[in-house]
């Protein structure tokens, strides 16, 4: 089976237990072939553990989840040394991050000293205890959920977190027609823990690999630098988006042409990605919300799109 085959196959399968978003779990396979990390924000109930776990249970590969709550400790997601009584020395215990994909449910429920814990794993594939370092298997991918609405004993992840997730998607409530199918198939759709995966570890690493060969024209690239330089001297933004997101674009530009079937980008697998990839990397000015009239990031970076002509 080709590549174009083993994506189309993924997506076919998580499409059994999430009806009627597509474009959702497009985005959600993009991030996983473009080695990222995803962010899935929205409001309880409308598919987002389901949609992580969905992908996970895809890929036959390890997986982790881990329940994010006010008390829990870095070690809890990393592991710990223990002292071995027979051999007199301690040993290290790996916790959950050691999986090829991580769920992190409601990761805005723990205190930033936990979350930063993620951080290294995210950035470099690696995790730092006592001095000494542990590498993480390839492929490794963060899927975290958080939900937007409750403030109430959450903390909000800071610029440096969030820049670490490659995308941020919402989900949103489905479509009268579609809720409808939902409530009609509620009997017969796969239930998630009987989901079978599809592709191995080995299939997902040569997706990952093939990401690399997509062509992707000087134009383009002159185009996601432009979009990104605009956020940085936007006067409604305080923070505008790093090398990093910049990157992060081309990338998802790169996964998005695969998914397809091409072997090189064009300007529709580019500004359609920009706002998952470019919205949450930025910040807005304190007086951006009297002044003006986008009440959100993802307002002012649609506004920037409009002013930065595509390339043909």
């Amino acid at each position: 089976m080709d590549a174009f085959g083993k994506i189309e196959t993924l997506q076919h399968n998580i499409e059994r237990v999430i009806i009627g978003k597509p474009d959702v779990i497009r985005l959600a396979i993009i991030t996983l072939l473009a080695e990222g990390h995803l962010l899935i924000e929205d409001v309880p109930g409308v598919g987002k553990t389901t949609l992580a776990h969905a992908l996970a249970k895809s890929i036959d590969g390890s997986f982790q989840r881990v329940q994010f709550t006010s008390d829990l400790l870095p070690s809890d997601i990393i592991g710990v040394s223990v002292f071995n009584q027979q051999r007199t020395e301690f040993e290290f215990q790996r916790g959950p991050i050691f999986a090829n994909i991580v769920l992190t449910d409601e990761i805005n429920r723990t205190t930033p000293k936990t979350q930063s814990s993620l951080l290294e794993a995210m950035n470099e594939l690696q995790v730092s205890v006592d001095g000494v370092t542990y590498q993480l298997e390839k492929p490794f991918m963060v899927l975290a959920t958080q939900n937007p609405l409750e403030y109430h004993g959450t903390y909000p992840l800071p610029e440096s977190q969030l820049d670490r997730f490659f995308m941020r998607i919402r989900i949103g409530y489905p479509s009268a027609d579609h809720e409808k199918a939902i409530m009609r198939a509620e009997r017969s759709m796969v239930a998630i823990e009987h989901l079978r995966p599809v592709l191995s570890v080995n299939d997902v690493l040569a997706l990952q690999a093939q990401v690399d060969t997509v062509a992707i024209d000087e134009s383009l690239q002159d185009y996601i630098i432009a979009v990104a330089d605009h956020t940085r001297r936007s006067k409604w933004l305080e923070l505008g988006v790093s090398p990093r997101g910049t990157l992060a674009l081309q990338r998802a530009a790169k996964a998005s042409a695969l998914i397809v079937g091409r072997e090189y980008c064009t300007p529709d697998d580019v500004k359609p990605l920009v706002i998952p990839v470019f919205a949450h990397r930025i910040l807005l000015q304190t007086d951006a919300y009297a002044e003006s009239s986008a009440d959100d990031a993802e307002h002012v970076i649609q506004d920037i799109l409009t002013q930065v002509p595509v390339p043909l």
